[in-house]
């Protein structure tokens, strides 16, 4: 760890207001949680069992029904959940080729494991910043085992495809047979953009993850929805990994309430995203993309990493104002970016201070 690094986890706790306040602290979530949970009924409230019944059973039963699909089953993170997806697809298809884009979070951040686990063949089904549509899949060659699409794409700036290329795409996976899954990590935060349910644009899927620590808050976890064989599959798969725990009682009601506080939530965070972009951009700061298609979008300024975070740490230490800290070099040398999130936390403030005072990082 850097100094810089140690100050900035040192200042934390001074962070009054801005773009975010500091984590409360264990002991109190927790109570906060017993407290929610007293509310719930009982058997949602319940331990589970190595994952039956309890609270773990009412979260997949909760998620199968917002996303109208046969089942869900609850996973201790999204990366154990897309790789039992996608080899449950390649074994029913007998072969091991994928398309993704190539700033999928299974190629970016996985350390190789889909190919080194289950010899998975990846196939671009895009690359760089932008989304996927029908003529994307109708390019890819050869026989596949299914496509992937990550909504929204993070590491492109959080992009997501119009509707019409969305429904476009999914009929273009049916006429070559190769089932959709959805990388639907921040799905929650992607139907105001849409101007669907939940519901809805799962339908054009044959699955779909889901996580429950990103945009719900959650302690963490995540789930896999489809059809009744498909989510018996993924359960067999999740013991054989490991990822059946003797209880995740307490991660399910986190989840839970994230499905009862937040998610009601998301069209008013969509809304202070643009906002904020809005100011942004009259501060004469650059974002992407112009208009935020979820809660988050990136920020870019006219200095260097170092410098920018030097600032954020200055700006905690001495009026306790927080501002993002993780920046990083830009493809144009003297530039910076990073990641904005509007989060609850969030809402009560002024989006043009916000916005000045994140301009002020490149002066």
């Amino acid at each position: 760890m850097t100094d810089l690094e140690t100050r900035f986890r040192a200042a934390q706790s001074r962070a009054v207001h801005g773009f975010w306040r500091p984590r409360v602290p264990v002991g109190d979530r927790l109570r906060a949680l017993a407290d929610y949970s007293d509310g719930l009924p009982a058997d949602a409230a319940a331990w589970d069992g190595y994952g039956e019944h309890g609270a773990v059973a009412a979260l997949e039963s909760r998620v199968a029904e917002l996303l109208g699909t046969d089942a869900a089953a609850y996973f201790p993170s999204g990366v154990m959940a897309q790789q039992i997806a996608l080899r449950i697809w390649c074994d029913r298809m007998g072969n091991r080729r994928v398309a993704l884009p190539d700033l999928s979070h299974l190629i970016v951040h996985e350390e190789d494991g889909p190919r080194l686990l289950h010899d998975l063949e990846y196939v671009h089904l895009t690359t760089g910043a932008v989304t996927a549509s029908a003529a994307d899949v109708e390019r890819v060659p050869g026989e596949l085992a299914a496509v992937l699409v990550e909504l929204p794409l993070r590491d492109g700036g959080y992009l997501l495809p119009s509707w019409d290329d969305l429904t476009g795409l999914a009929e273009a996976c049916r006429e070559r047979g190769a089932p959709l899954h959805f990388d639907g990590a921040r799905l929650w935060e992607s139907t105001p953009w849409f101007g669907r349910s939940l519901a809805e644009v799962a339908a054009l899927a044959d699955s779909v993850y889901v996580s429950f620590y990103k945009g719900l808050g959650g302690l963490s976890g995540a789930a896999l929805a489809g059809d009744e064989t498909f989510v018996r599959e993924a359960k067999l798969w999740r013991r054989r990994m490991g990822g059946t725990v003797w209880t995740a009682a307490p991660h399910a009601i986190s989840a839970l309430h994230g499905l009862d506080e937040v998610l009601p939530r998301m069209g008013e965070l969509h809304d202070f995203a643009g906002r904020l972009a809005g100011e942004l951009a009259s501060a004469g700061v650059r974002v992407f993309p112009q208009e935020p298609q979820t809660n988050a979008f990136r920020v870019f300024l006219e200095a260097d990493r170092d410098t920018v975070r030097e600032r954020v740490v200055a700006a905690l230490e001495t009026d306790g104002f927080a501002l993002p800290f993780g920046w990083q070099s830009a493809d144009v040398p003297g530039w910076s970016f990073c990641e904005v999130t509007v989060s609850p936390q969030i809402l009560y403030a002024d989006p043009t201070v916000l916005a000045q005072r994140l301009a002020a990082l490149a002066v």
